[in-house]
């Protein structure tokens, strides 16, 4: 007994060295007395399995929250002391899953920003950095209250339903991977999403702490929109030494000169070949009476020698025509083409977007900008519009530094002016011919500071700002 127990032990041992490690932070399962659901990937039959048990809830990560902060900010977050196996993790299955019913209030308000969810998000697609949150958040309950799980391919965002799904390509090194999105976040300028730890080890990003990436919404029986890839150019054509060399030669200059009659003397064409008029095929026993011999100069027969002149081309293409002559190959005529079948919604948005793209190139070319004016030239304007309103003089002044189309752009500006130390930036939303926009200003703030700080702002390459009434 004592041997089969010697025996077996090794081998327990062994089975346990070689499951994936978890933190020993690891937290236990709790009751769900509120009957919300733990995180974890929707399975399905033959799905490869995680090799990462899904995570419970730390119910010591509960509070230390404050409605409309963050999360213990005073807490630095970390990441675990090995890198998972994310090649063993399954991307989610993405389904149709009706809105939860927390996290999709809107619009709600964080660090006094204000922000919405979107209605629709069906063409949803976004540029621009990516973060990742870890061990700080491992066993808490994200905004709709499942719980995180920095082992899965989840994500937060600050306007997509939840739970919703989007592929994220790290635009770097062509790296994507599909994920859940199911938390708010991140709420730092100039970030668009914030990914779970396996996503990042996923796209290479966690080296950096960031990655430039491409955000888009993806919705259940959807592929992936087609590449539309030009046409490849066909080959140069070699110059040759022909005093013609710069005139082309057409398909029948090509056909004649590969036909072996040169002459009313030659007497067959290539195998596989033969001249066709349209007429019904002569029986088999009769044909070899009917064909003309050789030599005999029939009515289809070209000679490419009369009066001591060799013909050309086109009276070769003359004489065909005349005799309504063609030259078949034996082989079978295409196969009409199949009916076009019903296209995707991907691939309709995607010729869409081709379509958009090519009658935005059609365009003419816009009028060059002016260049931006000197910081100095920025300060005397600011100061010349200040000293015509006498209000401006006498109370506080707001710059309008730039408007944005995207909301994307209009982050990373506010994002280098916040860099700058200008830190009475901010954003408001707008509308403009009917179009959404972001309108970079800076204020209130007093008169005699406007002109310096247009003079920076110009500075860090922006145009002349213009002072604007909130």
């Amino acid at each position: 007994m004592k041997r089969l127990i010697a025996a077996i032990l090794p081998l327990a041992l062994a089975a346990c060295a070689s499951a994936p490690r978890k933190p020993a932070s690891e937290s236990v399962a709790l009751p769900d007395r509120d009957r919300v659901h733990s995180s974890g990937l929707p399975t399905a039959g033959g799905r490869k399995k995680s090799p990462y048990a899904p995570a419970q809830e730390d119910a010591s990560k509960r509070g230390n929250y404050t409605a409309g902060g963050l999360y213990a900010p005073g807490v630095r977050d970390s990441t675990p002391d090995y890198v998972p196996n994310v090649d063993a993790i399954p991307e989610p299955d993405v389904v149709a899953e009706p809105r939860s019913r927390f996290g999709n209030r809107s619009p709600y308000s964080v660090l006094g920003k204000t922000y919405r969810v979107l209605d629709n998000h069906d063409d949803y697609v976004e540029t621009g950095t990516a973060s990742y949150y870890g061990q700080k958040f491992h066993g808490r309950r994200t905004s709709n209250l499942e719980v995180y799980d920095m082992y899965a391919f989840t994500a937060a965002h600050k306007s997509l339903p939840l739970p919703s799904f989007a592929r994220v390509t790290n635009l770097d090194n062509g790296k994507s991977v599909v994920v859940r999105v199911n938390d708010r976040g991140p709420f730092h300028d100039g970030r668009v999403i914030d990914l779970s730890y396996a996503a990042a080890v996923k796209l290479g990003i966690t080296q950096r702490g960031t990655g430039r990436v491409e955000v888009r919404a993806l919705h259940p029986g959807e592929d992936a929109p087609p590449v539309l890839a030009a046409a490849p150019k066909p080959p140069e054509a070699k110059p040759t030494e022909s005093k013609q060399a710069d005139t082309a030669p057409s398909a029948m200059d090509r056909l004649v000169s590969a036909m072996p009659i040169a002459s009313a003397q030659a007497g067959e064409l290539p195998p596989g070949v033969r001249v066709a008029t349209g007429k019904p095929a002569p029986v088999a026993a009769k044909s070899a009476a009917a064909a003309p011999k050789a030599g005999t100069g029939g009515d289809y027969r070209f000679d490419m020698m009369q009066n001591g002149k060799t013909m050309s081309a086109d009276e070769f293409e003359a004489w065909m025509k005349a005799r309504q002559v063609r030259v078949a190959t034996g082989k079978a005529a295409p196969a009409a083409a199949a009916p076009a079948r019903k296209l995707s919604r991907a691939e309709r948005r995607a010729l869409e977007q081709q379509r958009k793209a090519e009658a935005t190139a059609a365009l003419p070319a816009p009028a060059k900008a002016p260049p931006p004016p000197s910081p100095a030239k920025a300060a005397t304007e600011v100061a010349a519009a200040i000293e015509r309103s006498p209000a401006a003089r006498d109370g506080d002044v707001t710059l309008q530094v730039a408007s944005f189309s995207a909301r994307s752009n209009a982050d990373r500006a506010l994002g280098m002016l916040k860099d700058a130390g200008i830190g009475d930036a901010r954003l408001l939303d707008g509308n403009a011919n009917g179009q959404k926009v972001w309108r970079l200003r800076v204020g209130p703030l007093q008169a005699e500071r406007a002109p310096e700080l247009a003079a920076r702002i110009v500075g860090l390459g922006f145009g002349q700002p213009q002072r604007v009434r909130d």
